[in-house]
């Protein structure tokens, strides 16, 4: 049987997604416990010239809704990038969830050799439906969702690989 382009992106996406919305509500949790500003994690990085906790969390998404926004034609939602909280941030999943969840399969697949082209600081980069999915949004997804656990993980919240993973969703 063949895997379709939507079948190994969106239901992931929702899947790691919904695990990192979890994950920043027990950060919220812990800290709320502890008494904590939660500025200090969300301003936190791994080294000083990799991008926040929030700037992780904001780049997952983006990944997210770019590739199953640009492969069936349909603008993603334009964020703000003005979050500085741990429930804004949360928003920002939920609404990026909710948009990969409206993309029905019929718009993504057959999509595999579509001209996408991206405009980023360095210039233009072109690719095709497939490996813009599977060769460039799906590697950054993964990159930036891990290293928001692990910026978690290194500053004390107690989670685990489960938290990561979350729940794979009924697509």
């Amino acid at each position: 049987m063949p895997v379709s382009l939507h079948s190994v992106s969106a239901p992931i996406f929702v899947q790691i997604l919904t695990g990192l919305s979890d994950v920043l509500g027990k950060a919220q949790a812990q800290a709320e416990a502890k008494k904590l500003d939660t500025s200090f994690l969300l301003s936190d990085r791994l080294y000083p010239d990799m991008f926040s906790l929030t700037r992780q969390v904001r780049q997952a998404t983006n990944h997210a809704v770019n590739a199953v926004g640009q492969c069936a034609g349909v603008a993603p939602p334009k964020f703000a990038d003005d979050e500085t909280t741990i429930p804004q941030l949360r928003e920002r999943i939920a609404k990026s969830i909710e948009f990969v969840k409206s993309i029905k399969a019929s718009q993504v697949d057959g999509q595999e050799n579509k001209d996408i082209t991206m405009t980023f600081p360095s210039g233009e980069r072109k690719f095709k439906g497939q490996g813009f999915v599977l060769n460039f949004c799906m590697p950054n997804f993964y990159f930036h969702a891990t290293t928001a656990y692990d910026l978690l993980r290194e500053m004390g919240v107690e989670l685990g690989k489960r938290d990561f993973m979350g729940t794979p969703p009924q697509m």
